[in-house]
């Protein structure tokens, strides 16, 4: 047993160093990296030995030629966001998202596509936009999910209803066998002679692929091997669709596409509860629509009481909503065609929207469904496991009631949603997993009959995975079941690929990640009272849906800057939990919270809380990075930086008086870049200019211009504003009084105390703000309102005080009462001054996060403004972007955001209320940006 593990270890180095010759691909066998692939968007964990990046077909090819001469199991990857643990697996992870996500042709008038098996489906929409084309199937992960795993899955998402299958879509491909075979696969007469036994096989099995295959739509589960039958043109492009890595995988494929809708309308009908709405499906099949989906008002009701009723769009009473999506020749045909369709309805309610913001907004919602699904109406945590399962729609609303009672059987609950008009739903449980895994067996098993008494399929979109497939016997019958093992065999005789998934099952219930995390109760650091104080429990609120790895920005949301610029696993929101989950189950990351690789992890997190606000699982890396920091050097010596950025505030007061010379040092290239060493900041970044006269001494001379008679507001100038940018104070004393406001400014000193919480010091941190409250909350108790001025510092009053200081009654006080500027101005019966300009606006990523930045826009719209708003980080982000090793990641993300904004905007002003975005945007471009303050104040005294 000694000599066991290390002859494994040399085995793994050796066939590493094999990969490593040979591949030009990146190829990984660190424990961070092994541990980030050890799971995907379901309840699995399985750790890889090896995980390569292929640049090219002929990498796959290779690695997957090594793989057998050990025989080392081989698992494709795309996007990772796979609910039933398809693409985790042991030995060898094949990650093609990478580099091998490109679009290769487009044949606009054959409207087909050629793509390599990593691209993101919303590239390949991108792309095929300007020819007026778009690939049919849309899972909801369409931002982050490939299209070789949208093959392999064989997904569909709400279009599938009026596209088909992702199957359905797949004219051919190059595909890879387990054997080391390249086939070329398509679909006819001699689609079936390139490999060896399959024609037999068919003909052998006639009568079971035209009994058990293919009996409705969305019959996922399994491998759809009807459509090998020679009525349906031999197609075996569309068979391997669907067969989850498990037979080979795709070097490329050439897909359908079709034309773009002209003006589609969106119906939104609202019923008593969702079987109702389900039982309404079939009378609105016949209409034709695009799409038709299902939402369950208490998953609204989760946001809502999150993030306020104002996130989401008005709706028509009801317990559950059918989405309904319809075409048109123009919007006025799209919004009879909808009429129509209602006036065939059931529905105790509806609206209609028009292609536009508020549909968009919607489909938002639906599109967050797993996400916001994680959570019950009660707010516990739900899992994957039955969230896909599917039954002709003629049965939909039966077998709805049947899994509910089913479910409360159980005593278990779940929030419902999914594509309808398909027949297909998603629903995610709250398994006990932490405590009763058990009781997920014992549901499942009795879910699945059910399904099966209806006709249905245990998957409709999502494929078995490790969830689903040790409960194919349900649903197919022993000689199916055997034909499923005889085709794999046929491309994978050695069941290398993905073994334990479709054939060969494991157990469900094997390798559960959460039962193996064990409680880690909340110290002297944040409370985590969303999670009962339990860490475990809220790491483990990532389940992998991989928003974070979208680009969203063209929709306004900010996450997850970092991995927008390395586009690096690790990068991600979810890579970082991955490794803070294997450190708290005590897996492959074992030294604690001192653990390198946790902390490589977390490196390049901005903690710009942008998670908080877009990950639809309420995910917010910032306060684990500040946990894990405190935790890590508690009682030891901390890197440079802690000392000098970390403890800016008094580092700001102590250079004041000397505020003239240090600006003159600062201007020396040699002085500067010594002194930002000795900082531990990297030396290409400016020293910030001291205020000669900080506002703690200006403050003296600030009388009140008239009788005060409105609102009565604190002005708390935060130590940025004080030391470096006393003027936006004094502007805003002269905006506020102007908008009639009985102004007080708070007494000098008081500090959030950010920098401390960014770096980790969490107790020094909570004595800043214990102090803050002290002084604060006498003001709030006698009925003011705390008004900051610089967004990240108003911020962490309003979310990391209470965390904090979680027991502290004047703590919650004074959050409750603390406002943006804008947040008050747009409260009070104020007609501002016309401003008439144009706006680039940089919204700071905590303000974005915590409190929002509607209000800014309503102010900058009642101002007069013209507005164009830069989504995205800055990529300053205080303290990240001054640090040695953060500058290039820094500049790229800059460059990629509010820079090349700048440039495409010439004529616009730059309006950025932050200290931390004002000086990205002169450090780097040389352009000026001023405060909101400012500008009304300046328009104020002409």
């Amino acid at each position: 047993m000694t000599d066991l593990a290390p002859t494994i270890v040399d085995r793994v180095q050796h066939i590493t160093s094999r990969l490593d010759e040979v591949l030009d691909g990146d190829v990984d066998a660190t424990s961070l990296t092994r541990s980030i692939y050890s799971t995907d968007a379901s309840n699995y964990r399985v750790v890889p030995d090896i995980v390569v990046l292929p640049r090219h077909a002929g990498d796959v090819v290779a690695a997957v030629d090594i793989a057998r001469d050990y025989s080392l199991s081989v698992t494709p990857r795309g996007g990772g966001t796979s609910c039933a643990g398809n693409a985790v697996g042991p030995g060898l992870v094949l990650d093609f998202s990478r580099y091998m996500n490109q679009v290769l042709h487009i044949d606009a008038e054959a409207q087909t596509a050629v793509v390599q098996p990593g691209v993101v489906l919303a590239d390949l929409q991108k792309a095929l936009a300007p020819h007026g084309l778009r690939f049919g199937p849309d899972p909801s992960t369409a931002n982050r999910a490939t299209i070789g795993g949208m093959i392999g899955n064989n997904a569909c998402g709400p279009h599938g209803l009026s596209y088909g299958r992702t199957a359905d879509n797949v004219v051919a491909m190059r595909w890879l066998t387990g054997s080391g075979d390249v086939l070329d696969v398509g679909e006819g007469a001699d689609a079936l002679t390139g490999v060896d036994g399959l024609e037999a096989f068919v003909m052998n099995n006639l009568a079971v692929l035209r009994t058990d295959f293919g009996r409705f739509g969305r019959q996922i589960s399994g491998y759809s091997l009807e459509h090998l039958l020679p009525e349906n043109n031999r197609n075996l492009a569309a068979t391997l669709a669907g067969t989850e890595g498990t037979a080979g995988m795709i070097l490329e494929a050439t897909v359908k596409v079709v034309p773009t809708s002209a003006a589609p309308a969106l119906a939104v009908l609202g019923y008593p509860d969702m079987a109702t709405a389900a039982d309404d499906v079939v009378h609105l099949l016949p209409h034709k629509p695009l799409a038709l989906e299902g939402l369950d008002a208490q998953l609204v009701d989760v946001i809502r009481r999150a993030k306020g009723k104002s996130t989401t769009p008005s709706l028509p009473e009801g317990g559950g909503w059918l989405m309904v999506e319809v075409d048109g020749t123009d919007t006025d045909d799209a919004m009879r065609r909808a009429d129509a369709l209602i006036a065939d309805a059931s529905a105790t309610d509806s609206v209609v929207h028009a292609a536009g913001p508020e549909a968009i907004r919607l489909w938002q919602i639906r599109a967050d469904g797993a996400g916001l699904a994680g959570r019950t109406a009660d707010g516990l945590q739900a899992w994957p496991g039955w969230e896909d399962s599917a039954v002709p729609p003629e049965h939909l609303g039966d077998y709805l009631r049947d899994l509910q009672a089913l479910m409360e059987q159980h005593k278990l609950s779940g929030l419902a949603y999914g594509h309808f008009g398909d027949g297909c739903i998603h629903l995610r449980i709250d398994f006990p997993l932490a405590t009763t895994p058990d009781v997920m067996r014992a549901f499942m098993e009795k879910a699945a009959a059910l399904a099966a008494s209806y006709g249905g399929s245990l998957s409709g979109e999502h494929g078995d995975g490790r969830a689903r497939s040790e409960l194919l016997p349900t649903m197919y019958s022993p000689e199916a079941l055997a034909a499923m093992a005889q085709f794999k065999g046929l491309f994978d005789p050695d069941d290398l690929l993905n073994p334990g998934v479709v054939v060969r099952p494991d157990p469900l219930d094997a390798n559960l990640r959460r039962p193996a995390a064990a409680p880690m109760m909340a110290s002297d650091g944040f409370a985590f009272a969303q999670d009962g104080g339990d860490i475990s429990s809220a790491i483990h609120r990532c389940v992998g849906v991989g928003k974070c790895r979208a680009d969203a920005r063209d929709t306004g949301q900010f996450m997850c800057p970092s991995f927008t610029a390395t586009r690096d696993e690790k990068d991600s929101t979810r890579g970082r939990a991955r490794a803070l989950q294997e450190m708290l189950n005590g897996g492959v990351v074992s030294d604690g919270w001192a653990s390198p690789e946790l902390h490589d992890a977390l490196d390049l997190c901005l903690s710009c809380k942008a998670c908080a606000n877009d990950c639809p699982t309420g995910i917010d890396m910032a306060t684990f990075k500040s946990e894990t920091l405190h935790r890590t050097y508690q009682g030891k010596l901390r890197p440079r930086a802690h000392y000098t950025l970390g403890r800016l505030p008094q580092w700001l007061r102590l250079a004041g008086p000397f505020a003239r010379l240090v600006n003159v040092l600062g201007k020396i290239t040699p002085l500067r870049k010594m002194g930002l060493f000795a900082m531990g900041a990297d030396g290409r970044r400016s020293l910030p200019k001291l205020a000669t006269k900080p506002f703690r001494r200006l403050r003296k001379n600030v009388i009140p211009t008239h009788r005060p008679t409105g609102p009565k507001v604190v002005l708390w100038v935060d130590s940025f504003t004080d030391s470096l940018s006393p003027e936006i104070a004094l502007d805003a004393i002269t905006v506020l009084e102007a908008a009639g406001c009985d102004v007080k400014i708070a007494d000098p000193g008081i500090c959030c105390g950010l920098t401390l919480i960014s770096t980790g010091q969490l107790t020094a941190a909570k004595r800043k703000l214990t102090n803050t409250v002290k002084v604060l909350h006498p003001y709030v108790a006698a009925g003011y309102t705390v008004v900051g001025l610089e967004p990240s510092c108003t911020a962490t009053l309003r979310s990391d005080l209470v965390e904090l200081l979680p027991r502290d009654a004047a703590a919650k006080a004074v959050s409750d009462q603390v406002k943006t500027i804008a947040e008050l101005l747009t409260s009070l019966d104020w007609q501002p001054p016309q401003l008439d300009r144009k706006l680039l606006v940089q919204p700071h990523c905590h303000q974005y996060a915590i409190m929002g930045f509607d209000t800014d826009e309503k102010l900058l719209e009642k101002l007069g403004c013209d507005v164009e708003i830069s989504s995205g980080c800055c990529g300053l982000a205080g303290n990240f972007g001054m640090e040695q090793g953060h500058y290039d990641v820094s500049v790229k993300i800059a460059a990629d955001g509010i820079l090349q904004k700048i440039d495409a905007s010439p004529d616009r002003e730059v309006l950025a209320d932050g200290f931390s975005c004002r000086t990205q945007i002169t450090d780097l471009d040389g352009t000026s940006s001023r405060h909101i303050v400012q500008l009304i104040a300046e328009q104020l005294k002409e």
